[in-house]
């Protein structure tokens, strides 16, 4: 059905955009997680193990990844206002008092408890307010560019957490993180809001003309959960975690050792791996558009693959950068592509909730990852067998990704 564009449809079109920018500034500082790196290599240098080290991290990905699941049914049932709200509340209530309690049991539960959870319920609520503006033919972008904030961090976070470390100490980093960050998510949070009940979407196709685009299905969590597909996202998801967070939870530490550069050099990492990452989850997210997410699903399992059967040879700054940037892309591109596909096949009203259920593979990923890298780490003073594990999950993920099928929409009753 073809209508002209008229004055509600392009204030409800900027309205979209203006929630999708949002969505990333809200992710631009819960994306704190993705530098933790900086915070390991601080707490190593006051002699905390390779292994205690992880463990805020660790637990945090966990709260993330399950918060997910109730925030992402609070999300759709009262919209993301009060689920961001409520995110930015705890986001200073976790920094503040991690600062207070710099134990491994205080950030356990300060950081890893208490942050995790604000990711849970400012993650769950930014993305799917987003997608729901916009048709299938951008979800990809759309889902691409919220996410993104949360690799993009690290650019901006990694150095500055540095400078306050050695400026003003861990404990009061702690503190002006918290403040800052609590500040900007609730700022973000006024813009933020899901599509009215008349809301339609529509596809560009003249200058003057537009297209209706109508889902074909909503599943309920209980049929998702029914279908083979759910099970495979899942699988592919947590491989793909475990390989990206095992790197990434570690990389400071894993570059001083492995080809012997300084703290400060280490942290650049941390920002190529931010870069990359940001510009993973754009890319992917318009190469899924055009040639559909399972060749793209298929594509990054291979990067990660011959990253990582080969990350133990990058002994030089230029090739450890090489491999850092491609593992960074390809875990980007993942966190584009769940969402967006998750949308693709069991719709959008329930999509708080389903990608909640979908995304509790990071959490397994997240945990066991990082956790195999500390445990490694401390038993043979290398990283090598990580690397090797995580290379035969990448394959693992891409043999699925090219026999993921279709869902068959028009068996379900459910619309």
């Amino acid at each position: 059905m073809q209508i002209p564009g008229n004055i509600k449809l392009s204030s409800n079109y900027k309205k979209g955009w203006l929630v999708t920018f949002a969505g990333l500034g809200v992710n631009l500082a819960l994306g704190i997680l993705y530098s933790w790196g900086v915070f390991a290599a601080a707490l190593r240098n006051i002699g905390w193990s390779a292994t205690e080290s992880q463990i805020p991290y660790i637990i945090a990905c966990a709260v993330f990844a399950l918060i997910m699941v109730p925030s992402g049914r609070l999300q759709d049932i009262h919209g993301p206002k009060f689920v961001i709200f409520i995110a930015s509340v705890l986001t200073g209530i976790g920094f503040i008092l991690s600062g207070f309690f710099m134990t491994v049991a205080g950030l356990s539960v300060f950081f890893g408890v208490v942050f995790g959870t604000a990711m849970g319920f400012g993650y769950a609520a930014a993305t799917p307010a987003a997608i729901k503006w916009f048709g299938p033919h951008k979800r990809g972008l759309i889902s691409g560019i919220v996410v993104s904030g949360f690799g993009l961090a690290g650019i901006y976070v990694a150095p500055l957490t540095e400078f306050l470390i050695e400026s003003r100490g861990l404990e009061n980093t702690f503190f002006i993180l918290g403040v800052s960050f609590a500040i900007a998510i609730f700022l973000f949070n006024l813009i933020i809001d899901n599509p009215p009940p008349d809301h339609q979407v529509f596809v560009s196709q003249q200058r003057h003309k537009t297209i209706k685009i109508k889902n074909m299905v909503n599943y309920t969590w209980q049929e998702m959960i029914r279908t083979p597909q759910f099970y495979m996202l899942w699988l592919m998801f947590c491989f793909g975690t475990f390989a990206g967070l095992l790197i990434l939870g570690q990389l400071s530490n894993i570059a001083q050792e492995q080809i012997g550069v300084t703290a400060g050099i280490a942290t650049g990492f941390i920002m190529i791996y931010a870069v990359f990452n940001w510009f993973g989850r754009i890319a992917c997210g318009i190469i899924s558009d055009k040639i559909g997410r399972k060749s793209t699903f298929c594509l990054i399992f291979l990067i990660q693959f011959i990253c990582f059967i080969s990350f133990n040879s990058f002994r030089t700054i230029f090739t450890f950068s090489i491999g850092t940037a491609l593992v960074a892309f390809s875990f980007g591109g993942m966190l584009t592509l769940f969402p967006s596909t998750t949308a693709d096949y069991f719709g959008i009203k329930n999509l708080g909730l389903n990608y909640g259920l979908v995304f509790t593979a990071w959490g397994a990923g997240g945990v066991f990852g990082p956790l195999l890298g500390g445990l490694v780490r401390d038993l043979t003073g290398t990283y090598s067998v990580s690397y090797y594990v995580s290379a035969i999950l990448c394959f693992i993920g891409a043999v699925i990704s090219f026999l993921l099928l279709d869902i068959k929409k028009n068996k379900n009753p459910k619309n």
